[in-house]
């Protein structure tokens, strides 16, 4: 995602899952395929490589989700996500798209 306007409606109405590491916000984008926006402050992860670090991350985990619906996901670090593994942040991130997945299902069903 690239425009404030697709941020803008995702953060107007989101599904979302959080912990430590991130926030996942998702909302149906009436599209053909998943999209992913990333926000990654400097208030959160002082240095560019670590805030690089996180993105890429996280474009990994999107990568590598199976059967996601056509939705637009907005991950956005959480402070102290710069000091930790890169294992730990895959782990939090596929657990938040999972999670979203299983939300999307059940708004599928229901309307």
């Amino acid at each position: 995602m690239h425009t404030t306007a697709a941020f803008g409606r995702v953060f107007a109405e989101p599904a979302r899952s959080s912990d430590r590491f991130f926030t996942v916000l998702a909302r149906s984008s009436g599209g053909t395929h998943a999209r992913l926006g990333l926000t990654v402050s400097r208030r959160n992860a002082k240095r560019a490589v670590d805030r690089n670090r996180i993105k890429r991350v996280a474009r990994e985990s999107f990568r590598h989700q199976l059967a996601l619906p056509p939705w637009d996901f907005v991950v956005l670090a959480r402070a102290g996500a710069d000091r930790v593994e890169r294992r730990l942040l895959r782990a939090s991130l596929d657990q938040h798209f999972e999670q979203l997945k299983r939300a999307a299902g059940a708004a599928a069903q229901h309307g």
